[in-house]
């Protein structure tokens, strides 16, 4: 199979889905909210705005070949982790001061969890991946 992971075969296909789906989602909210009402909340409002870049970024990386875009997915996911992770501590415990939600606010409880849930599945599916392309 070669040095390169592919991402976008069987379970990864769903998982595209879900990636464009949410990078979709984001988009939408996030564009809609900045431009019509940003000066009530604009740290949250950007941080969805980049949730939804850091889902397109995953999207794609996952859907082409390559070794190149295997650590860009990599990398995306791992972003996504950490804002979700982030955000999610900051609003649950109020850390921070998020007068609206986010995307990644309260670990994604307004998109079912999801946005938890995740990045984990994209972990474990580039890792298994990876190990398939090795074998």
């Amino acid at each position: 199979m070669g040095d390169a992971p592919a991402t976008n075969t069987g379970p990864g296909r769903v998982l595209i889905a879900v990636y464009a789906l949410f990078a979709v989602a984001a988009t939408s909210r996030s564009a809609y909210q900045i431009a019509t009402r940003f000066d009530e909340a604009p740290v949250p409002f950007l941080l969805s705005a980049f949730a939804a870049l850091v889902y397109l970024v995953a999207t794609v990386a996952l859907a082409r070949p390559g070794s190149t875009a295997y650590r860009v997915a990599v990398a995306a996911v791992l972003v996504e982790l950490a804002g979700v992770l982030i955000v999610g501590s900051a609003t649950a415990f109020g850390a921070g001061d998020f007068p609206r939600d986010t995307v990644w606010s309260d670990f994604g409880r307004g998109y079912g969890f999801v946005p938890l849930v995740l990045p984990f599945a994209g972990l474990w599916w580039l890792r298994r991946s990876m190990t398939a392309s090795r074998s």
